[in-house]
């Protein structure tokens, strides 16, 4: 049974997207591609249909990452389907919980950087859109920090399927 986890930012054309590409990108490189499907969308659909961020797709390739993404919006419909969605934000995270339709799912909701020890309280990636490349730089330093603890969780839950 697949493991289903959905990256959550505000438009799902920079902090979302990077996110999804840099887990993706763990989650193969621990040989779980088959067993971990990862995704990305808006809490708004500002942007549906565009391609990531320019910025964010030149950060993630220069890092060696894949950049290829169509932005959408987030559906309450998704949380049947989902495992866990991850928020980039605290704003994000209350947008996400009061759009749950059960305790369930509200309870599938978490914060990023929660699944990084050394983030302490400030657990939100600070979006980059209105900034220069140096704020993508940083939001890549977080997401990648963030992304080896949430992969420790994930993969104790799919090892817990399996088992």
């Amino acid at each position: 049974m697949t493991y289903r986890v959905c990256f959550v930012c505000t438009g799902n054309i920079c902090r979302s997207p990077m996110a999804e590409s840099v887990f993706r990108a763990r989650v193969a490189e621990a040989g779980l591609d088959g067993l971990i499907e990862v995704d990305s969308a808006g809490t708004g659909g500002w942007h549906e249909g565009d391609g990531a961020d320019p910025r964010t797709v030149a950060v993630l390739e220069e890092h060696g990452y894949a950049g290829e993404h169509t932005a959408r919006q987030f559906q309450a419909s998704w949380f049947s389907r989902l495992d866990l969605v991850i928020a980039l934000d605290t704003g994000h995270l209350k947008a996400l919980r009061r759009l749950a339709p059960t305790r369930e799912d509200t309870e599938k909701v978490r914060l990023l950087r929660s699944y990084e020890p050394a983030a302490g309280d400030d657990l939100d990636v600070p979006d980059p859109y209105y900034g220069g490349t140096d704020g993508f730089e940083e939001c890549l330093e977080m997401v990648e920090a963030a992304s080896e603890g949430l992969l420790a969780e994930v993969r104790q839950q799919v090892e817990g399927r399996v088992a």
